[in-house]
């Protein structure tokens, strides 16, 4: 049975939902597979010195600043931490390195942003032959060193064609470089789901009818929702607000004329998304691609709130004809009339897409597996003699 191991963080959300789908698409197609989920920070820091210096877990500051939509700055921030990242190197190499000799994968796929060249490195220095696979969970790089890391032992998997060119562009050999046809989205996304779907709005305290939107922002939910909600009052409107319990609270005293479900946490995200006729949201790719999975035109902004890294989100928007771009969401009452009268022809554009991602990527990871193995035994005595070493 092979070991292959899926490298997370929980920023933003969207990367350990997108390894816990994987191994939720494996453990189905009961690939013969033991699946290890990494939290790549775990390992890094095993005993929570950051969270003790700053009480917050690595992750928690950046969830915390979406949650209330504190994004502007973030250009700068990202050329800090990688500028951080360099200077820890030669640190992070020999922990990766203990823990790769430790569980001895067959294969490694990294779902993270930033961390590409010490995964890779202390994998490849530590057990020659592994293969290395990159998902990038955006829908395109973000260079330089976001996702792809020029001079590094990587297979690199793209949802688009522009991160495809992005990658070759960065001297990645073609036979590296795996198109799939979107993002991974979670295993429920793709369930079939015939349901009334006028009677469910009702029950659900929705006009069967109306046009509905629904507005989500990822995981942590965002405090823009409390303006789009108040600017959408006249409109029916499903807010997801995940693990945000305050924004809920605020969201359901907020008066409105028309029908406002809010909703917490849950696990029905797709349900919830299959009432609505419209997103509204941030161009989050996860947030984009589930919402489009479920025949949604999307509504979202570009600005200099926009996270660095989401903003040629926009630009596909744009070009595959899916959705409304806006400045901002003060446009939004005038955007909806735009949306009536493309509503159709945006539809039209979304029902093209068809995003098969996750199941294509355990197929990929499973032809790597099935290529010729990692080197004999001279290999694993010296893996052995390093272990020992270190």
């Amino acid at each position: 049975m092979h070991t292959v191991e899926l490298v997370y963080f929980n920023a933003g959300g969207g990367h350990r939902a997108a390894a816990h789908a994987l191994a939720a698409v494996a453990a189905q197609q009961q690939r013969p597979w033991r699946v290890r989920l990494t939290n790549l920070f775990e390992v890094l820091d095993p005993q929570q010195y950051f969270r003790r210096f700053t009480g917050l877990a690595p992750e928690a500051y950046y969830n915390a600043r979406l949650a209330r939509g504190w994004t502007l700055g973030l250009s700068q921030e990202l050329k800090v931490l990688q500028a951080s990242l360099r200077l820890l190197h030669p640190t992070l190499v020999p922990r990766l390195q203990r823990h790769w000799a430790a569980g001895e994968p067959d294969l490694v796929v990294s779902l993270v942003p930033n961390f590409n060249r010490a995964l890779g490195e202390s994998l490849a220095s530590t057990l020659p032959g592994v293969p290395f696979v990159t998902v990038l969970t955006d829908l395109a790089d973000h260079p330089p060193s976001f996702w792809i890391e020029p001079g590094v032992a990587q297979q690199v998997v793209c949802g688009t064609d522009r991160a495809v060119a992005q990658a070759l562009a960065l001297g990645c050999a073609p036979q590296r470089v795996h198109r799939v046809s979107g993002m991974i989205l979670r295993p429920e996304f793709h369930a079939p789901m015939a349901v009334d779907r006028a009677r469910e709005r009702e029950r659900r305290g929705l006009q069967p009818h109306a046009l509905t939107g629904v507005v989500m922002f990822g995981g942590h939910g965002s405090a823009e929702m409390l303006d789009i909600a108040a600017r959408l009052a006249d409109l029916p409107l499903i807010l997801l607000c995940g693990h945000n319990a305050r924004l809920a609270a605020r969201l359901r005293a907020l008066p409105a004329r028309a029908p406002h479900v809010v909703v917490g946490f849950t696990p029905e995200v797709a349900g919830w998304l299959r009432l609505a006729d419209f997103f509204v949201g941030k161009p989050g790719p996860g947030s984009l691609s589930e919402a489009l999975h479920c025949g949604l035109p999307v509504v979202t902004t570009r600005n200099r709130s926009t996270m660095p890294q989401e903003r040629y989100n926009t630009d596909w928007v744009r070009e595959q004809g899916v959705g409304l771009v806006l400045r901002s969401f003060r446009e939004l009452p005038e955007a909806i009339g735009t949306l009536r009268e493309r509503l159709p022809a945006l539809r039209g554009c979304v029902a093209k897409l068809d995003n098969r991602a996750v199941y294509e990527i355990t197929a990929l990871l499973a032809r790597m597996l099935e290529a010729p193995p990692r080197p004999d035994a001279t290999s694993r005595n010296c893996l052995e003699a390093f272990t020992h070493a270190s």
